[in-house]
């Protein structure tokens, strides 16, 4: 498996992911809003806006989404960085968010696609990154655990009512 920046090249691949995740009905992070997009054109368009200070849309953050995809083509999840933190994201959200689709889940993919991304975290100048997971989410936890993160405390967020556990990554490579 390797992260790679979104195209066209992979279209059939990013609408079948859509699909699966909307027909089970779970939350799709880190895909830079991949739900509300029935074109992988727009989606594309809105991917690279956010890359960009001076695009990204009022609201946002400067953040980069990479597929995670395997050799024979298949994507198996999405991980997306948020270049920096603001109020609302150094509480709640933190830098990296991240989805596997539902029939690949519990294989490793998530746990590699956390490590995959920590070095171009570093590159972008991060030494550390928060990752937020739903106290419930045990598969999230797990593999933030195994990438090194330390619980840092649990928050409840205002506007989704949810409770999310933060963890500190340090990027040592």
């Amino acid at each position: 498996m390797k992260l790679i920046e979104p195209s066209m090249e992979y279209d059939k691949e990013i609408q079948a992911y859509r699909r699966e995740f909307l027909e089970a009905g779970n939350s799709m992070d880190g895909c830079g809003a991949l739900r509300r997009f029935e074109r992988t054109e727009d989606w594309l368009a809105a991917v690279e806006a956010c890359k960009h200070p001076e695009t990204v849309p009022e609201g946002l953050l400067p953040a980069t989404l990479y597929l995670a995809v395997r050799e024979d083509g298949r994507v198996l999840g999405m991980v997306q960085f948020r270049h920096e933190l603001n109020e609302y994201t150094a509480q709640y959200a933190g830098h990296i968010g991240y989805s596997v689709r539902p029939s690949e889940r519990r294989k490793g993919c998530a746990t590699q696609m956390l490590r995959d991304v920590l070095p171009i975290c570093k590159a972008k100048g991060l030494d550390r990154v928060l990752v937020c997971c739903r106290v419930e989410n045990e598969a999230s936890r797990r593999v933030i655990l195994k990438n090194g993160g330390v619980y840092d405390g649990t928050v409840d967020e205002p506007h989704r009512g949810v409770r999310l556990e933060r963890y500190w990554i340090n990027i040592d490579k």
